[in-house]
């Protein structure tokens, strides 16, 4: 008899990987990576929980003597706290009205109810965990509220900005020609100015307009609108690359529309360059959010920010309470650097070289 020869059966066949899962093998494989994505998540978590009010609602309470002391520092003295109790202690004896009012000795005891009641419901501590400020609120409380501010802020922002600078770009990149040098001279516009110099003219100019004054669309504009010139060039240039490439001139074959030719083609292949300025973007608008803040052209005086906080706590390093300065300016240090890192993770993970 002879053997029957049958073919073996063939292999499944394995998709390979797209450019997003071997990104993330490569991040989840940086040690240092990883553990900026934790923070930064944690911070972006604390940020939420503080907007819900799940966190952080009655940061506004004031819970302590004026400049309470931090726990660790229980046993130190205020002269601020112990002045403004004295400033309190030493009122002008009322008059004596009774001779011409009839309900007069009837205020005094009522004075004394009133204050009472007054001593029952606000029992202020001499010290907090992390310390008070000027009023007695606690520093952490206000920390994390304004967290809320600052990162929405710097999220927000660098958002609008890539968005703007991407469209840009990518109609320069793609079309050239007029187009081209019509953004050209605009971008050269905007970049010679110093950026510092261009975020207060902006700002003063918004404030003085009084159609947006003072608040958190205000800053969010603000920056968006004159920071989108750095992904504007690299969009800019990483088009210029793709569009002469073989797979953008097949699209262009089976009659793919230029929009779809430029966003739905060339787009996924360069998004990896604007979710890296994403990232670089965000640590940039968080501090220059401090900045505009400190300086007086940011959030209203009813809203707190790291900003606000460190504009408080120069007069009060004055006197030695520094726990304000501290807490808002360690939070920003560790979320910038973190995000920082994380930028420079992303570069990695996400260069098209890697693949």
């Amino acid at each position: 008899m002879s053997a029957v020869l049958t073919n073996p059966p063939a292999p499944p066949a394995q998709e390979s990987p797209g450019l997003w899962t071997l990104a993330w093998r490569r991040l989840r494989q940086d040690t240092v990576g990883m553990v900026s994505l934790a923070v930064v998540a944690f911070f972006l978590l604390m940020m939420l929980a503080s907007f819900t009010g799940l966190i952080a609602k009655d940061w506004a309470k004031e819970r302590g003597v004026s400049y309470a002391n931090p726990s660790f520092l229980a046993g130190a003295e205020n002269l601020e706290a112990k002045a403004m109790a004295a400033k309190q202690a030493s009122k002008t004896p009322p008059v004596d009205l009774s001779d011409i009012d009839p309900l007069a000795p009837r205020y005094k005891e009522w004075e004394e109810r009133a204050a009472k009641i007054a001593v029952t419901e606000v029992k202020r501590s001499e010290t907090l965990p992390f310390g008070g400020d000027k009023w007695g609120r606690d520093v952490i409380l206000k920390t994390i509220k304004g967290s809320e501010v600052s990162i929405f802020v710097g999220l927000s922002g660098a958002l609008l900005a890539v968005m703007i600078g991407t469209f840009l770009g990518a109609m320069a990149g793609y079309w050239g020609g007029k187009v081209n040098d019509v953004l050209e001279w605009f971008y050269n516009v905007f970049t010679s100015i110093p950026y510092i110099l261009l975020i207060l003219a902006f700002a003063a100019v918004a404030q003085a307009s009084g159609k947006f004054g003072k608040g958190i669309l205000s800053i969010v504009l603000i920056l968006s609108l004159t920071g989108w010139t750095g992904i504007y060039r690299l969009i800019r240039a990483e088009y210029i690359k793709h569009s002469n490439r073989e797979y953008v001139k097949a699209a262009q074959a089976i009659g793919a529309s230029n929009l779809s030719r430029m966003f739905h083609h060339i787009l996924p292949n360069v998004s990896h360059v604007a979710l890296v300025q994403l990232s670089q973007y965000t640590v940039g608008f968080i501090k220059a959010e401090v900045i505009l803040s400190f300086l007086g052209f940011g959030v209203p005086v009813d809203q707190v920010s790291w900003g606000t906080m460190l504009a408080e706590a120069q007069n009060e390093l004055v006197i030695g309470k520094w726990w304000q300065l501290f807490a808002a300016g360690a939070s920003m240090a560790v979320l910038v650097t973190a995000f920082s890192l994380l930028t420079d993770s992303l570069r990695d993970a996400l260069d098209p070289k890697l693949k």
